[in-house]
């Protein structure tokens, strides 16, 4: 048995979901609600000692990390593959794994932190402020908090996340400019889940226009990528009308500032 420990609005537990629904799995679900901070349960700890999700729990055998768990169940339930037979396309798949792992996903959470959670954490006390910081075991990454909180699209990290999401759809635009359908090929594989879900949250925000104005491949690639069924099914749909509402009102709020500070670093170099 599958069951996938996840919350709605988390990035990474769709880019699993999106997995399962394309490999045509049965699984169950159980809500993590970040937001009342149950990743922190004694219980859930054992099974995800960093307290995030998603989880995977496969008959016992827990599995933690995203892009771990999608490898996971490729490597397990094979047919349909979702992973080039190839070892040098398989290297490639990692390589946009990889830039999710060590950059995109903090781009996206800042971003995301700074234009929206960051309005629902002015109506808390600066009590209840004080103990959602105090509940982020890494230092670093309570450090983030704390300067989007304070800054909002002004932080330094913000500014950073910019420039890693331009280095990202750059590098798409190059990588789909010979015509192919999908970043490794003509087949659909991880490599292009893996950055779905992270895509998906700007445009959510309505940031999205402020990278692909001028990117007639990469946009052509968001396109296909949204109309898949495993789209609708983990993000489309899984979605509340309330939260789509939200990241688009106070996105829009940040986009100016946001394109003003990409053009920023575009003239830096």
């Amino acid at each position: 048995m599958l069951k996938l420990y996840k919350f709605g609005n988390s990035v990474c537990a769709q880019k699993v979901l999106m997995t399962l629904d394309e490999k045509g799995l049965d699984f169950e679900t159980q809500d993590i609600n970040l937001f009342k901070n149950e990743q922190y349960n004694p219980e859930y700890l054992k099974l995800n000692p960093k307290g995030v999700v998603p989880t995977l729990d496969h008959d016992g055998n827990i599995i933690i990390e995203s892009t771990l768990i999608c490898e996971y169940l490729d490597d397990t339930f094979p047919s349909p593959s979702l992973v080039p037979k190839d070892p040098f396309l398989r290297s490639q798949m990692r390589l946009w794994s990889k830039a999710v792992d060590e950059g995109i996903f903090e781009a996206t959470r800042e971003i995301t932190f700074a234009s929206v959670f960051r309005e629902k954490m002015k109506d808390m006390s600066p009590d209840q402020r004080e103990k959602r910081y105090q509940n982020v075991g890494d230092p670093e990454r309570r450090a983030r908090y704390i300067s989007t909180y304070e800054n909002g699209v002004e932080s330094p990290y913000v500014r950073d996340g910019i420039a890693k999401f331009e280095k990202l759809f750059k590098n798409m635009e190059t990588t789909l400019a010979d015509g192919r359908k999908w970043l490794l090929g003509d087949g659909y594989t991880l490599a292009d889940i893996s950055i779905t879900p992270f895509i998906a949250r700007l445009y959510y925000l309505a940031l999205l226009e402020v990278w692909l104005e001028e990117r007639p491949c990469a946009t052509a690639w968001w396109e296909r990528a949204k109309s898949r069924p495993s789209y609708e099914v983990a993000i489309g749909h899984a979605l509340t009308e309330i939260q789509k509402i939200e990241m688009e009102t106070y996105g829009v709020k940040a986009r100016e500032t946001i394109r003003l500070r990409r053009d920023q670093y575009l003239g830096s170099y």
